[in-house]
Parts: structure tokens; sequence; C-alpha cells
């Protein structure tokens, strides 16, 4: 029993040296880490532009792309990857969509169209690579001075850019992600800076946001219908769906909707300044707007916020839902209460 006691008591103290070595070798687990750890698997990053929580790091600039809505270009391939869609109309009737990619990169973009000088103001908001193909004489003046690092096809049509063969000029220019980055390193273009977060609820705020329902809402920017958007509601999803000409809004390769979990429309003074009707478009002044989550809307105001439009109500910011947002901006005149029309039921 005596021999049995003392081989116990060795391979306890042996055991008992492993642990410690053990230990030793581990470095203690910060207190936030084990917070994390005891509150669950809480992912410890997030998106900026998105609030969507990740287990790796999130790390990388956005690109900003002008992006074709002609009737001719729809639909439209990357536009379901976009953390953040600007809609916002160019010449005459049409709108063009500025869509911002951080937190997902599409393998192709397009069709890719030309630079306005208001669109590139929005780019300058998130530090981005901003990508179009062409500009107006203003827009080619920043770009000339370098008011943002851009990629632009005038210069690398049928190289970075490419145009394809099932539509006609100018809705055929396209660009892919590994020519973004292409671009980028043979402009010495860094493509590391995040950009500055926005402010998002929790999923348990986005569980009780306030606001009058209202399942579904169409935009008209014009007598035309030509640009008329609509936005509907699904329950069984918790996003929206957009419409546009009586169709669904799809990824031209992928087929797969776009889908939305915020809809920030807001009125900015626009003015025709030349005869070819390009338009100079305030996005610094605010102004009235409403914000739609979870098929509810609310009436907010909007201000430019270090270059980003963002909703405040009472003077104080009000948060995103987490995920992806559009940001239709209608002119004043006729403004939002005859530009908008919603259904409460």
């Amino acid at each position: 029993m005596k021999k049995w006691a003392v081989a116990v008591t060795a391979t306890l103290l042996l055991l008992s040296g492993c642990s410690d070595k053990e230990k030793a070798a581990k470095p203690e687990k910060k207190a936030e880490e084990v917070e994390k750890e005891v509150e669950g698997n809480i992912k410890p990053y997030s998106f900026p532009l998105t609030g969507i929580a990740s287990e790796t790091e999130t790390d990388g600039r956005a690109i900003a792309v002008m992006i074709n809505n002609h009737p001719k270009a729809r639909p439209q391939s990357g536009l379901d990857k976009a953390d953040i869609v600007y809609e916002i109309l160019a010449e005459g009737d049409i709108t063009r969509f500025l869509a911002i990619f951080q937190s997902e990169m599409p393998s192709t973009i397009g069709p890719i169209r030309s630079a306005r000088d208001y669109y590139i103001e929005l780019a300058k908001g998130f530090n981005a690579l901003f990508l179009a193909h062409g500009y107006s004489p203003e827009a080619k003046k920043m770009l000339e001075q370098g008011y943002v690092d851009n990629l632009n096809g005038i210069v690398y049509d049928g190289t970075l850019f490419q145009r394809v063969d099932f539509r006609v000029a100018p809705h055929n220019s396209y660009i892919t992600y590994k020519n973004i980055l292409k671009g980028a390193e043979q402009k010495s273009y860094s493509m590391d800076e995040n950009p500055t977060a926005l402010t998002f609820l929790t999923e348990e705020e986005s569980n009780n946001v306030a606001g009058d329902e209202a399942k579904s809402v169409m935009i008209s920017y014009s007598s035309s219908t030509i640009s008329d958007s609509s936005f509907e509601f699904d329950s069984s999803l918790g996003k929206y769906k957009r419409f546009s000409g009586g169709e669904q809004t799809i990824d031209l390769e992928s087929k797969e909707p776009i889908l939305l979990d915020n809809l920030f429309i807001v009125e900015a003074k626009h003015q025709v300044v030349d005869s070819d009707g390009r338009k100079e478009i305030d996005l610094m002044s605010g102004g009235n707007g409403y914000l739609l989550q979870m098929g509810k809307v609310m009436e907010v105001e909007w201000k430019n916020e270090n270059g980003v439009i963002v909703p405040v109500k009472n003077g104080e910011l009000v948060s995103f839902k987490q995920g992806k947002t559009w940001v239709n901006v209608v002119p004043t005149n006729p403004g939002l209460q005859n530009s908008i029309s919603f259904n409460l039921n």
C-alpha cells in the first residue's frame, strides 16, 4: 500500500507540474476576452458601414463606384454587395447610383457611368477610392486636381475597364474587383484605411424601432416615371426589396435580389446649371427626410457630417439598423410630400 501511495503521489506531482507548465505557456486572457466568452460567442469585430459583426478583422478601404441606372443598363452587376447606395438624379429625369463597397466586394461591377461633382463629394466622405467612366467639366477638374483617389474609364478603357458585347455604349463599361486592386497598385493608392464607422442599433433596439407602419413606399423623381422606384418590406426576411420599372431589382450574374435594411429618403435643393441639364445639388445644408426600418417610417431631418449624410431627430443622431442602406435624394421642388407615397398597411 505504501508503494502504491508513493506512486500515486508522484503521479499527482508530475501532473501538477505539467499543469503549471501549461499555465505558464498560455498567457492569461484579458478581462474583456473573458467577459465576451461569458456573454456568449460574441464576434469581436464589426464592419464600419453595415455594423455587421465579424469573427475576423474588418479593415479595408471603401470603394465608391458610379453605376448606370438607365433602363438599358438594368439589371446591374454588383449592387447586391454594396453597403450603401446613393440614388440621385444626373441629367434629365434619370438617376445614377453611387455604390459604396467595403464589407463585400463583387467580382464584377457595372455598367459604370461618368462622374458628377456631388457624387465625388459623397465618395470623399468615406475616403473611398472613386471609380467612374467619364466626367462632367466640374468633376474633371476635381479628379485632375486629386480631390479623391480615383480610377477613370477614360484613362483605362480597354485595360482596367472592359466593354461587354451584350450592351451598347454608354451602357457597357464594366470592371472587376481584381482590376480595381491592380489599378490601385499601379497608382500606389493605399487600400488599408477603414472609413469612419456609422452608428447602429443593437439587435434588440432593431426589433423595437419607432415610427408609423409603412410596408411599402413609392419614390417618384419626375413626371416621366423613368426613374421611379418602390421598396416593399418583406416581414419574413426583415428586409426591403426594391423595384424599378415594374420589375424587382436583382443582380445580373447571380439573379439574387437587392435587399436592404435601411431606406433613407431626403430632399435637397437641385438647380440646373448648364444647357446639357447638369445639376448642382446641395448636399451640405441639411433638410427633411424619412427613415424606413423594419416596416416603419420615421420623420427625420438630415445633416452632412464630415461628408456623410446622416439622419437626425431633435438634434440627435438616429442610428441605422445593422445591414445595408439605400439613400434616395429627391429635389425640394416638388419635395418629399409630392415625391413620396406610402402604403401604410
